[in-house]
């Protein structure tokens, strides 16, 4: 379990799992522990897993200053555990707002990317969030499902502004909801820093003209995935934001949705291990 400092003094640990070519592996939340990955459904078994635990989640320290928190002051730490870890350049994998991270931190230091897997990663940093009639498109799609009737229409008013963010929506996030996803969303609170998720995104986190511009930089192959029943990106979302990238690929996976490697493991490995090693898609 590597430690390293930040910038700003911060104790930051990542975790290692598995062996082969170091991969970098940014976990979303946002600001939730990196634990929430697992093996990423046995890709670990193609590459060594670097799984950082973002300051103040995991086994990370909490800062000093709780403005670092924020998306684009965290691309400082993820720099220092590249140094860390002896990488001249390194593979990057991040998921979900991880991947506003992982872009954010690709436009400062596209020499330093070899490859980015952008895994259901919403393209906030490129200026285009999703929106509520895209996760009511996403929804809609799971109408036979004996849960829906009774999440539905509380999820669409929540969406509208009504009303809290109710456990009832948690089934919309994954592609099944059976006793896997049951466990891996039960154990979401434990793991996330609720003040860290709050500033992560705050005013100055993104600059989209800005990070757009340096992306014109990156040379390196991007992946950008979506999960067919995600609605935070849906998969004609992330097909319009690969245009951002100057060397980009997109895929969607069947019947996924915001945690892909839990729906299906070896269709989520196989694709993305064939990008990591440049063979192709599946």
């Amino acid at each position: 379990m590597p430690i390293f400092s930040a910038p700003d003094g911060t104790r930051l640990t990542c975790h290692l799992r598995g062996d082969g070519e170091p991969l970098v592996v940014l976990p979303g939340g946002p600001m939730r522990a990196s634990s929430y990955l697992g093996d990423l459904g046995g890709l670990a078994a193609h590459r060594r897993l670097v799984l950082l635990d973002l300051r103040g989640t995991g086994d990370s320290a909490v800062p000093v200053d709780p403005a670092t928190y924020r998306c684009d002051r965290l691309v400082d730490d993820v720099e220092v555990l590249r140094a860390h870890m002896g990488l001249h350049h390194m593979d990057l994998l991040a998921h979900s707002a991880g991947g506003a991270l992982a872009t954010r931190y690709a436009a400062r230091y596209p020499e330093r990317v070899s490859r980015l897997a952008l895994i259901s990663a919403a393209p906030r940093a490129i200026g285009m969030p999703p929106t509520a009639a895209d996760r009511l498109e996403a929804a809609r799609l799971r109408k036979d499902e004996p849960w829906f009737a009774g999440a539905f229409p509380a999820f669409e008013a929540w969406l509208g502004g009504a009303g809290d963010f109710d456990p009832a929506f948690v089934p919309f996030f994954y592609g099944r909801w059976d006793h896997v996803a049951r466990a891996h969303a039960a154990r979401e609170e434990d793991e996330t820093n609720d003040e860290a998720a709050d500033l992560y995104g705050a005013d100055g986190a993104y600059d989209p003209p800005a990070t757009r511009a340096a992306l014109t930089r990156l040379a390196a192959p991007v992946l950008l995935y979506a999960g067919e029943l995600d609605g935070g990106p849906r998969p004609a979302l992330v097909r319009r934001a690969a245009g951002a990238f100057p060397n980009a690929e997109w895929a969607v996976q069947p019947g996924a949705g915001h945690y892909p490697w839990l729906d299906d493991p070896e269709f989520f490995v196989r694709r993305v291990a064939a990008f990591l090693d440049g063979s192709g898609g599946a």
